[in-house]
């Protein structure tokens, strides 16, 4: 288990982080919420040493990602009818970049993780297949089928 210290540390680090990660998978702020709240208990209660920062990043990134979909698969969130309101946070976007956030938005999951990962993390491919456990070429494929779908959507050169 780890210090308070140690998670004062990581919540500082790396919750701007969790939270964008948790937003654009669920779309919601109080869902991103209780996900960020999980991952950072997981994260006192993991008992493994890091190799470095960036192994302790990747491992906040699959743990947000895996914590998102299992509430996506939750039985409540199945039970429930969704809001098709954007956030606040979505809402104070400037105008020219609402339709790009939409658009990212509702891609497919994976395609979404790599163009987060590649365009706002400034992870590269090989970094995000390791982080994914992903083949390299398999990232590639989702970059660019990502950009042709958000270009399609868009009508023109976004990426």
């Amino acid at each position: 288990m780890r210090t308070e210290e140690q998670a004062n540390q990581a919540v500082e680090e790396y919750a701007d982080l969790v939270r964008r990660l948790c937003f654009m998978r669920l779309k919601n702020r109080e869902d991103s919420e209780d996900v960020f709240q999980t991952v950072f208990l997981k994260y006192l209660l993991y008992d493994g040493t890091f190799e470095s920062a960036e192994h302790e990043k990747a491992w906040f990134i699959r743990i947000t990602i895996n914590s998102c979909k299992d509430s996506l698969r939750s039985v409540f969130r199945r039970r429930t009818l969704p809001l098709e309101v954007l956030s606040e946070e979505a809402a104070a976007v400037p105008e020219e970049h609402g339709a790009l956030l939409e658009a990212v938005l509702s891609l497919p999951d994976h395609y979404k993780d790599a163009i987060y990962l590649f365009y706002y993390e400034g992870y590269s491919a090989v970094e995000i297949a390791e982080i994914l456990g992903r083949k390299e070429n398999t990232v590639y494929t989702w970059l660019s089928r990502g950009r042709a779908l958000l270009r399609r959507r868009l009508g023109g050169d976004c990426l």
